[in-house]
């Protein structure tokens, strides 16, 4: 058997667009790693001619604008009648929401979204996870590779997997940025299970745990604390 063909549900037969290296074909803006939209469509109709993509509108309008005036695109990637879902802010290359953005601007989120959409099935999904290389080309060493908690939640449904990698991108920005309440907001809103929360932090990078960890272990302080 071909160890490059996963099955597929409904016994489909794909490329595991998990181990391709996308390194050449990305860009850095800001502190920000982009993938090349344009590449990564190419290497879906390479496996489904017949892919396709949506940016979704609101009222009629690309984005759905928030009360405070930034606004969120959304696309939906389908490929071999799998269909994946990806909502990115309209931001700069600060990862910072833009306030009443321009068609230009709304432009650049919907095709980064795309790219991000086609990450959900797999292609470059490493590189939101923060790591530097698809886990099939990194160095293993003498011994296995040790993954935090590894196997919790690996039995999780497929659709709470999807939402749960689209949480920690969200987290890693939030946390990058310092913006805890954010990050708050977010692990309130999704209400984890202990099995949830444990993948969860399996998709984050290891600054963004060490992050967490270190405020929490403040948090704690300054709540045990007798002064």
């Amino acid at each position: 058997m071909d160890d490059s063909i996963l099955s597929a549900p409904g016994d489909i037969r794909r490329p595991d667009l998990l181990s391709i290296n996308v390194n050449e074909h990305t860009e850095k803006k800001g502190n920000l790693t982009y993938l090349s939209w344009a590449w990564a469509w190419a290497e879906v109709l390479k496996i489904d001619e017949m892919a396709t993509w949506e940016a979704h509108e609101f009222n009629g309008m690309p984005v759905c604008v928030l009360p405070d005036s930034t606004a969120m695109v959304k696309v939906s990637v389908t490929i071999l009648g799998i269909a994946r879902t990806s909502w990115l802010p309209v931001m700069d290359n600060r990862n910072k929401a833009i306030a009443a953005p321009d068609s230009f601007q709304i432009n650049t989120a919907i095709m980064r979204a795309l790219a991000k959409a086609i990450a959900m099935h797999g292609l470059g999904l490493y590189i939101y996870a923060g790591e530097d290389l698809p886990a099939s080309d990194r160095p293993k060493g003498d011994g296995p590779v040790v993954t935090p908690k590894g196997g919790i939640g690996d039995d999780l449904p497929a659709e709470w997997k999807a939402y749960l990698r689209d949480l920690a991108m969200s987290v890693m920005g939030f946390v990058g940025d310092k913006e805890w309440d954010n990050y708050d907001a977010a692990m309130k809103e999704a209400a984890l299970e202990q099995d949830q929360e444990i993948w969860l932090d399996r998709q984050l990078d290891s600054t963004t745990r060490a992050a967490i960890k270190k405020r929490n272990e403040s948090l704690k302080a300054s709540t045990t604390s007798p002064f």
